[in-house]
C-alpha cells in the first residue's frame, strides 16, 4: 500500500504496526526467468508522524500474513501463500508457511500445505535465508526499499528530493517459487494482513497497488481495508470524486481512471517484461512520480530515485539499518 500508515488518520491498522502493509512486489528472478520473487513488506519501523521507533518484535504472533493470488480473472484467490508467526520466550521469532488452493485459498490460511514450519526470522544485519524444495524464503527485518519525499507531499505536493524511507527498516517476507506454481498464464497478486481476535479472524490491512488509499476518506478507507477486491467496484466513485478534486478531470475521465486502479490487485505475467503498472513491480520502480502525476493530472516527480543498498541476490533488499 505504500503509505506505512494505512489505518484511520494515518495511524496503524487496529493501531498496530506489525499488522501494517507497505508494499508489494512481484518480479522474474534475476539470472532465473523460470522463477519468481514476491516481496510482502509490513510493519514500518518509524510513523510518519513520529520520531518515534515503532517495536523491534517483528511480526505479530498468531496474526496471518497472507499473499493471494488469482488465476482465473475474478479477483478471487485461487493460491494463497499465508505465514504465520511465533515467539519464543527469549524474543526471537519462527515463520511456519503454507500453501493452499481452490475454495481454501479464498478463506483464511490456517491450513494447507506446510512449506515450511519453525522458519527462523532474521532480526540482524545478514539475511537468513531458508530453503524447502524449490522454494526460497526470508522473514525479517531488511532496509526499506520505498522511496519517497513524504514532506514535500505534505507540503502541498512542493517536493525537494529529501527521502524519508532511505534510513528506515520494514519486515519481509520473501518468497523465491517456481512459476509453474503460479500457473502458466497472467495473474492477478495482492497480499493481507489478518489479526486474530476473540471473536476470530479480522483483517487488518490489504492492497496490491501502491498508494491506493490516498484516495479513500474517513470511514471509506477502514471498509476498503476490511474489504476484498472482487468488491472493490464500490469504491470507483470515491476514487473518482477525489480524483476531479485533485486533477480537475471531468466526471467521466475521473471513473474511467478509477476503473484502471480497480480491483486493487496487481498483475503480474512471468512470461512478459516487468514494468510497473502493466506488469508486476520491481524494487526501483518510481511509483510515486506515476502515481503522483495521475493524482495531479499533470507531470509530476519528487526528485527521489532508487535506494543503493538492493542486493543483486536474494533477498534483494538490503541489511537492516541500525
Amino acid at each position: 500500500m505504500s503509505h506505512h500508515a494505512s489505518g484511520p488518520n494515518f495511524g496503524f491498522p487496529r493501531g498496530d504496526a506489525r499488522l501494517d502493509m507497505t508494499d508489494l512486489y512481484t518480479f522474474p528472478k534475476p539470472g532465473d526467468p523460470s522463477k519468481s520473487i514476491i516481496v510482502f513488506n509490513v510493519h514500518p519501523s518509524f510513523r510518519l508522524d513520529s520520531p518515534e521507533p515503532t517495536t523491534t518484535e517483528p511480526f505479530k504472533p498468531g496474526a496471518l500474513y497472507e499473499i493471494k493470488i488469482d488465476t482465473s480473472g475474478d479477483a478471487i484467490a485461487d493460491i494463497c501463500y499465508s505465514v504465520q508467526f511465533a515467539s519464543s520466550g527469549d524474543g526471537k521469532q519462527t515463520a511456519t508457511a503454507r500453501r493452499l488452493q481452490g475454495v481454501q485459498a479464498a478463506g483464511v490460511g490456517e491450513q494447507g500445505e506446510a512449506i515450511v514450519r519453525q522458519a527462523p526470522v532474521s532480526v540482524g544485519r545478514e539475511a537468513v535465508v531458508t530453503e524447502a524444495g524449490d522454494y526460497r524464503l526470508f522473514f525479517g527485518w531488511r532496509s526499506d526499499p520505498f522511496f519517497f519525499d513524504v514532506n514535500g507531499n505534505f507540503n502541498h505536493m512542493q517536493f525537494t528530493g529529501d527521502d524519508f524511507f532511505k534510513d528506515k527498516n520494514v519486515c519481509s517476507i520473501v518468497l523465491e517459487l517456481p512459476n509453474s506454481e503460479l500457473g502458466t498464464n497472467k495473474v492477478g497478486i495482492w497480499a493481507r494482513t489478518i489479526d486474530k481476535t476473540a471473536d476470530g479472524w479480522v483483517q487488518a490491512d490489504r492492497g496490491g497497488k501502491p498508494l491506493q488509499a490516498v484516495f479513500l476518506p474517513g470511514e471509506k478507507k477502514e471498509d476498503y481495508l476490511l474489504g476484498e477486491p472482487a468488491d472493490d467496484d464500490r469504491f470507483i466513485g470515491v476514487f473518482a470524486h477525489e480524483l476531479e478534486h485533485s486533477g480537475s478531470y471531468s466526471p467521466e475521465d475521473a471513473k474511467n481512471i478509477a476503473r484502471t486502479l480497480l480491483p486493487d490487485i496487481l498483475s503480474y505475467d512471468s512470461r512478459e517484461p516487468v514494468r510497473y503498472p502493466h506488469n508486476g513491480r520491481t524494487l526501483t520502480d518510481d511509483v510515486v512520480d506515476l502515481f503522483f502525476s495521475i493524482y495531479a493530472n499533470r507531470k509530476v516527480t519528487d526528485n527521489v530515485g532508487p535506494h543503493g543498498d538492493l542486493l543483486d541476490e536474494f533477498p534483494y533488499l538490503g541489511a537492516p539499518h541500525d
